[in-house]
């Protein structure tokens, strides 16, 4: 199955779930009835915006060339859980 895209001229973008392949050039609009011409976009990238997507790429690129130096783990923000020593459990290496 594959996501496909249409543009209604009232409602705007809405998706539209069919196997691979089978998308007409227009569908019904799920809103208004109209019909709704398909439209081509980035695979994966339609959800998010245009900077956050350039942001990303390039962030990705500066690290081809100069990548950061970690120095410790992020924190999560959430305690850490300690588990009592049980049999099963003492013979694990100690962090």
């Amino acid at each position: 199955m594959a996501i496909y895209e249409y543009q209604c001229d009232q409602d705007g973008l809405f998706d539209k779930t069919m196997p691979i392949g089978t998308a007409p050039g227009s569908v019904p609009c799920a809103k208004c009835g109209s019909q709704a011409r398909r439209v081509f976009s980035a695979p994966m990238f339609r959800s998010t915006s245009r900077s956050a997507w350039t942001a990303a790429m390039d962030h990705a690129n500066k690290s081809r060339y100069e990548p950061e130096v970690v120095n410790s783990l992020p924190s999560t923000g959430a305690p850490s859980r300690t588990l009592s020593l049980t049999p099963k459990l003492r013979g694990l290496p100690r962090p």
